[in-house]
């Protein structure tokens, strides 16, 4: 790890500290994040080279309120306002404050928010990564990304949101928002909706760590663990997902070797410990099948009847067109791809017309000995998905 790989990962850590210390000090959340991704970026220019203070936290808080101050004093309206105490330098107690991370992400995942805007904002405020940052990891311009987060602090203003844990009457479903924000960046990083990559590693990379401290600010949450576990087990197999020209390597077909063991041993704790101790939920269930998957030493011993049984729970407890396609791969496994394309057919007006319906759809018909009919379907999923590696592979399986 180089000097600056390091600084981004300090300041990535330290983003959401700093921001509570001034959202806290002075409110007004839309200004302090501005003045917060400034003092980012100063951080960014000068330690790498000048190194890193003795007092970063103390560091970044007193730039980002220099920033306000120099705001406050251009605007007519505040030009009495008294902010000698503001500029001064912060001292360690200062800095030694309570836990923001939660409070920061349910404000970030506000229920007056689009869901995208939702990511872009946990991502900057959260994430401590910059706008080209975000731009570059969800694969939109940068005046996307200024809009959406500009529009979202706006609307978080308007809504009178205060810098405060959610009500107890709605902790959950707040904090349930935030879990869903923080799956959507681990997938969309996991499998790139579209582009050349299959993999952004910047943003599972950023999902995990986000969720690694909501764990530590909630440790006794299933649901938590669960996700946690989940993103740990899943991305463990990411250096056997593609070959060295970027093409996707199926589960099937990875070199299990190459998985990271200790990312599957510490998922697999933390799902067992959550399923013992808690309620079972749909991430818990999901770590499960994971860890099944990953705890197989190839794919012949993988136990499809527990995965089966686990999908049946998961259909219960949250039903979606990918945990039906899923659980309709396990039910081939178990009874067979007749059984199997039974089910798809009924299931398949329900599923939206997704590209992965061909997808299971070919690899069923595959398995059940009809070559011809299963290269119509692969070709037609190659047609229709964004992603360039999948498209590839969709491809390479209709050539066979």
């Amino acid at each position: 790890m180089n000097v600056t790989t390091e600084v981004e990962d300090l300041l990535r850590t330290l983003a959401p500290q700093v921001l509570g210390v001034l959202v806290r000090r002075n409110g007004g959340f839309d200004t302090c994040e501005d003045a917060v991704q400034e003092a980012l970026l100063a951080a960014a220019r000068q330690w790498p080279a000048e190194g890193v203070p003795a007092n970063p936290t103390g560091w970044l808080i007193t730039v980002a309120q220099r920033r306000l101050t120099e705001v406050w004093r251009s605007e007519a309206a505040r030009r009495r306002r008294e902010v000698t105490v503001f500029a001064a330098e912060v001292d360690d107690a200062e800095v030694s404050t309570e836990d923001d991370t939660l409070t920061l992400l349910t404000m970030c995942c506000h229920p007056s928010l689009t869901r995208m805007s939702q990511v872009a904002l946990t991502l900057r405020a959260v994430g401590g990564l910059t706008t080209p940052e975000i731009a570059r990891a969800l694969l939109v311009p940068e005046s996307t990304v200024g809009r959406r987060i500009s529009r979202a602090k706006a609307t978080i203003k308007a809504a009178g949101a205060r810098f405060a844990p959610p009500p107890a009457d709605e902790h959950d479903e707040r904090v349930a928002a935030v879990l869903n924000v923080l799956y959507l960046i681990f997938n969309e990083g996991h499998t790139t909706s579209s582009g050349d990559a299959l993999n952004r590693v910047e943003l599972t990379a950023e999902a995990i760590r986000l969720t690694r401290q909501l764990h530590r600010r909630m440790p006794e949450d299933g649901e938590v663990a669960g996700l946690l576990a989940l993103m740990l087990l899943t991305d463990a197999r990411r250096p056997a997902r593609t070959r060295p020209d970027g093409a996707l390597v199926p589960l099937a077909e990875q070199d299990r070797t190459r998985w990271d063991q200790k990312a599957i041993a510490e998922g697999t704790e933390l799902v067992t410990h959550a399923l013992a101790t808690a309620a079972i939920g749909p991430y818990q269930l999901q770590a499960a099948i994971a860890a099944v998957h990953d705890e197989a030493t190839g794919p012949e011993d993988t136990d499809w009847t527990q995965i089966l049984g686990l999908y049946e729970l998961l259909t219960s407890a949250a039903p979606g067109p990918m945990v039906t396609l899923n659980r309709i791969v396990a039910v081939a496994m178990v009874r067979g791809p007749a059984t199997a394309l039974a089910e798809l057919d009924k299931a398949e007006p329900a599923l939206g017309g997704h590209y992965r319906v061909d997808a299971v759809r070919a690899h069923l018909l595959d398995l059940a000995g009809d070559p011809e009919a299963a290269r119509v379907h692969y070709e037609q999923a190659a047609r229709r998905t964004l992603s360039l590696p999948e498209r590839q592979y969709l491809t390479a399986k209709a050539g066979r």
